[in-house]
């Protein structure tokens, strides 16, 4: 199994704290939030997911951040066990440090965009809720923008961690 055909193959333990889950109560959760969608939502509802999206950006931005500065390997040690048994830390840091290689230094990122995505249960990504920020980013080697993607996933606990990143 290749690593870059598994977006969230790496889940992650969050290094900058875990963001606490605040879902609305009873409120199913489309795989992508239309805008038609979110007038369905109650005032407080949107809020919260407003409060969430910035949460798990802010996470995001720390996660990149931590990839920029060649901490590669670090972000690799905070995995959960599952996550080491699917993807060797050799192979994560090998394919990113690559990736980043080949693109350069980044140059600009752009605005996050977030989405939502529920995976049921056998597919090759565990099932769950996930969250999924994804950056258009310039690099030094590429002029066209590249999809940086960090994703999040909502765990028993009803805690958010990190468990993903790739570039595309």
């Amino acid at each position: 199994m290749k690593f870059k055909s598994i977006a969230l193959a790496v889940a992650l333990s969050s290094c900058m704290g875990a963001v606490a889950a605040q879902q609305p109560a009873a409120q199913p959760q489309p795989q992508q939030q239309a805008p038609a969608q979110a007038q369905q939502l109650t005032q407080e509802q949107q809020a919260q997911l407003a409060r969430q999206d910035a949460e798990l950006t802010n996470a995001a931005t720390q996660v990149v951040q931590m990839i920029d500065a060649n901490r590669v390997g670090e972000v690799w040690d905070l995995s959960t066990d599952a996550v080491k048994r699917i993807v060797p830390k050799d192979s994560f840091v090998q394919q990113v440090s690559a990736d980043r290689q080949r693109l350069g230094a980044p140059t600009a990122r752009g605005q996050a965009v977030v989405t939502r995505t529920q995976f049921q249960e056998g597919g090759e990504v565990p099932a769950g809720l996930y969250i999924n920020v994804a950056f258009p980013t310039t690099f030094a080697n590429n002029a066209e923008p590249v999809r940086e993607l960090v994703s999040f996933r909502l765990d028993e606990d009803q805690v958010w961690r990190l468990s993903g990143y790739s570039l595309r």
